[in-house]
């Protein structure tokens, strides 16, 4: 095992990985009980049963997607980024493709399935990996930044550190709330271990800050320790129903466009953490990412099985970074949290105790992290300074990786051209700049 993932080379040893997984797990361990919540669309009153996925199936789907999904990544790719139905895209689903288009779930689910099995097509034949190494340094320096700030405003947002405002947007939130004040001890903690060099300090800034919940009465004691687990036969095998039962609603001008925007998004999405990740752990070689087909094709088999057994996208999961901070640098770190998500199938209860208070330190911290790929940036060329700052800065404001990655791919062509540096602008950097602007000119 330390042979084919290389610990030696890496400088990483089994008790590293162990802790990057679990980290890795504990950061993202809250897509649990969100998806189920946000497929089943619990929080919307008044919906007719039918219009709702099933909530246990869903939570049974989405641990079984996600372990099957960082299973292949650590095995296949060897790298050390664990995969889950992704935030924002089950949004998508639910409240755009269900609720406003009106497009029954089964039909959703095949709109998923057909996207992935887009990626996979793309993933075998390379040209996705073509693709990411064809994104210069300076703008996957500013993707990495850029999703650095956009999880720390994340976490500050789950902690309620950062609220809405009607005035200004946002603004600090109520800082007598426990929730507010466990995370921010939390974030003093891991803090200090980080400053301290403690190795895990992510890890055990987690596991103090969930502790010290508890002992308050802020987070929930667990209402046991293990659970039977739910039935998956709700959703498992729906989305291929539509296309032999109703196909009349699955071919049609509406789904094209959720099946698009499904791959549009989970696309740039992955190419994003992907890279991000693999520079903060130290894995790429040059501009280039070693592997990037095995783990695109990871990433886009994940999606068609997660389709199949009932939930929306599975993506590479940006919380990764916070297992790479932990000391994780391979696929045995994925294995591990693949196992974990296993294993949650049967210790449901205890996922009460992770709260986005208690998760919320690991993701400020991390993106204090990924921010230093900024220095990496030359900010004296101004050429390279716009889209590299338009990516930064849109990820964060308009809650949006891929927005964020779009806005800064239409500047790079026009800046370089006007420079003078048509030469050095890749052949698929200019199909970029079309796709982007038809998508912001007719998506938005």
């Amino acid at each position: 095992m330390k042979n084919y993932f290389k610990f030696d080379e890496l400088g990483t040893n089994y008790r590293r990985e162990f802790i990057g997984g679990l980290t890795t797990f504990l950061s993202m361990a809250y897509i649990l009980i969100l998806n189920p919540i946000t497929l089943s669309l619990e929080t919307v009153k008044d919906l007719p049963d039918a219009l709702r996925m099933d909530h246990g199936s869903v939570f049974v789907a989405t641990a079984v997607a996600a372990a099957i999904g960082t299973l292949l990544m650590g095995l296949l790719a060897k790298y050390p980024i664990a995969l889950a139905p992704g935030m924002g895209l089950n949004a998508f689903f639910a409240y755009t493709v269900i609720l406003t288009m009106g497009i029954p779930w089964q039909t959703a689910l095949t709109g998923v399935l057909f996207s992935g099995l887009i990626f996979v097509i793309l993933s075998l034949s390379g040209v996705r990996e073509k693709i990411i190494n064809s994104i210069p340094a300076e703008l996957k320096l500013a993707v990495g930044s850029g999703i650095g700030l956009f999880i720390t405003f994340v976490g500050l947002q789950n902690a309620k550190i950062i609220v809405g405002d009607e005035a200004v947007l946002v603004g600090l939130g109520n800082l007598r709330d426990g929730n507010v004040v466990l995370a921010i001890v939390g974030i003093v903690i891991t803090v200090i271990l980080m400053t301290r060099g403690v190795n895990g300090s992510i890890f055990f800034g987690i596991l103090i800050t969930g502790v010290i919940g508890m002992v308050t009465g802020v987070v929930p004691k667990p209402s046991g320790i293990v659970g039977p687990v739910p039935s998956i036969e709700p959703t498992f095998g729906a989305a291929l129903e539509p296309i032999f039962n109703s196909p009349g609603e699955v071919f049609t001008l509406q789904m094209l466009v959720v099946v698009l925007t499904f791959l549009f998004v989970d696309f740039f999405d992955t190419a994003g953490t992907l890279v991000a990740v693999a520079q903060q752990a130290g894995l790429m070689k040059g501009d280039t990412l070693p592997r990037a087909g095995k783990a695109l094709l990871a990433d886009s088999s994940a999606t068609v099985v997660g389709a199949i057994l009932g939930t929306s996208t599975t993506t590479s999961y940006i919380e990764s970074s916070a297992g790479v901070a932990a000391g994780a640098r391979t696929g045995f770190a994925s294995i591990v949290t693949a196992i974990l998500f296993l294993l949650s199938l049967f210790f449901y209860p205890l996922l009460g105790v992770i709260t986005s208070s208690v998760t919320a330190p690991a993701l400020i911290i991390v993106g204090v992290l990924m921010v230093s790929g900024i220095g990496g940036i030359d900010w004296k060329k101004f050429e390279i300074a716009v889209p590299a700052f338009f990516t930064i800065i849109s990820m964060p404001l308009t809650y949006s990786i891929a927005t964020g990655i779009g806005i800064g791919f239409i500047f790079y062509p026009i800046t370089m051209l006007v420079k003078g540096r048509a030469k050095e602008i890749h052949p698929i950097m200019y199909g970029f700049f079309v796709v982007f602007l038809l998508y912001f000119i007719f998506i938005f």
